[in-house]
């Protein structure tokens, strides 16, 4: 009877395991969703209501001042932010209570009155402070507190994006490349599924585009892919480095964070009418979608989107760098797709999950994204994967997240244990 009872010992763990993180995580699931729904709808009645009204975006320069303003009265940082919600993850770091509702009013501030940032930035603060808080009202443990605020994250940004597969990798990959949080798999793919749910329920629509034209996998179209990753990762450097520079460049300028964000405001005010488009306003999705359903893009489009985004989020405006990013990528695979004899929507596609992956430094997620993106066929799959090879080691150590790890060298099996740069 003994010998049985040790013997079932570990099966009672796994079961006791699974029913705590399936019900921890369906809170976090619901919660996440149904609050990642809302962040989704407000992004988008911002978007519709400023692209109705384009005289909006003449009082930037004033949103950006009532966003410092809400930064300073409630005494946080304003440079919190995702890279806090990763430190979280490996530290006991704690992330603040107001840090939810502040990155959710400051985020929609910044898109109704044509920022150009993202939301999956404040996707990961959200769901990251969620996790916490009810981690916290559960009294979980160090430990546990990591895997929930894990679960939090993949929830959010489920809700936002509809990509759960994606959601739960990239949560568990973007923290410290090269090392893969198991044990948060279980949890996080319920959050992310049941997120997901609540998502469509109250109608959140997921992005879905269908490749019109995808190449026979023969040796010239890979050799054009092969560069064109190559190109990409160089194109993920260049905007890592503008957002590291700026930061440094506007700081030397304005010491001052209101007259920092006010003149660089004004400034994409002026920029934006100069250009006679507000293509480069806001989250720019219009554009992604013409680059991968009928190819149509300015040669320069990736370029004054880096410029952009670089002076939105360094100047102190909220929002994210990942759909900003799917611009990029979007429009440059585009443009060298014309260039180099690739169907352009075709290449737009690598181009977003290449330059995603150059980032991010998050392969499996990228993969994942571009199966749940795009809904490609079997011969198409080698092709990404080739991709998101080539900008992974290509995109060398660099990347968004400062407070991202990367604990194994991307040349040769061996641990470095460095920040991202």
């Amino acid at each position: 009877m003994k010998n049985l009872k040790e013997r079932l010992m570990p099966l009672y763990i796994y079961i006791k395991t699974f029913i705590k993180w399936a019900i921890l995580a369906t809170f976090t699931g619901v919660i996440g969703g149904g609050i990642g729904t809302m962040f989704y709808k407000g992004i988008e009645y911002a978007t519709e209501f400023r692209m109705a009204n384009p005289i909006l975006i003449a009082f930037l320069p004033l949103s950006g001042l009532m966003i410092v303003f809400m930064y300073r009265i409630t005494k946080m940082n304003h440079h919190t932010g995702t890279n806090n919600i990763i430190q979280s993850i490996r530290t006991r770091e704690e992330v603040p209570l107001v840090l939810t509702p502040l990155i959710f009013v400051s985020t929609i501030i910044t898109h109704l009155f044509g920022g150009s940032a993202g939301r999956e930035g404040a996707a990961l603060q959200l769901g990251g402070g969620i996790g916490a808080q009810l981690g916290h009202v559960l009294r979980l443990d160090e430990k546990d507190m990591h895997i929930i605020i894990l679960c939090g994250m993949s929830s959010v940004f489920t809700a936002l994006f509809g990509t759960p597969l994606t959601a739960t990798i990239f949560s568990l990959e973007v923290v410290s490349v090269g090392i893969f949080y198991y044990s948060a798999f279980v949890p996080c793919i319920i959050s992310s599924l049941l997120a997901f749910k609540v998502a469509a329920f109250f109608g959140a629509v997921p992005e879905r585009y269908i490749l019109a034209a995808i190449p026979e996998l023969d040796f010239l179209p890979v050799a054009k892919v092969a560069v064109l990753a190559f190109l990409c990762a160089g194109v993920s450097i260049l905007f890592c480095l503008a957002l590291r520079k700026t930061t440094v460049l506007l700081k030397r300028l304005f010491s001052n964070e209101y007259i920092r964000i006010f003149c660089v405001g004004l400034f994409l005010v002026v920029l934006t009418f100069v250009l006679r488009t507000t293509d480069y306003n806001g989250t720019g999705v219009h554009v992604i979608a013409r680059a991968l359903t009928i190819g149509e893009v300015r040669s320069y489009d990736f370029l004054l989107k880096i410029v952009f985004t670089a002076l939105t989020i360094c100047a102190g405006f909220r929002g994210g760098e990942i759909v900003p990013t799917f611009f990029i990528g979007a429009t440059f695979g585009c443009f060298a797709g014309h260039l180099f004899g690739l169907p352009p929507t075709f290449a737009a596609a690598i181009g977003l999950i290449a330059t995603f992956c150059g980032v991010v430094n998050c392969p499996i997620a990228s993969m994942l994204l571009s199966i749940e993106l795009f809904d490609i066929h079997a011969n198409a799959v080698v092709f990404f994967g080739l991709a998101v090879a080539i900008s992974y080691m290509f995109s060398g150590y660099y990347g968004l997240y400062g407070s991202q790890k990367i604990m194994y060298s991307k040349l040769k099996a061996e641990f470095i244990n460095i920040h991202a740069k």
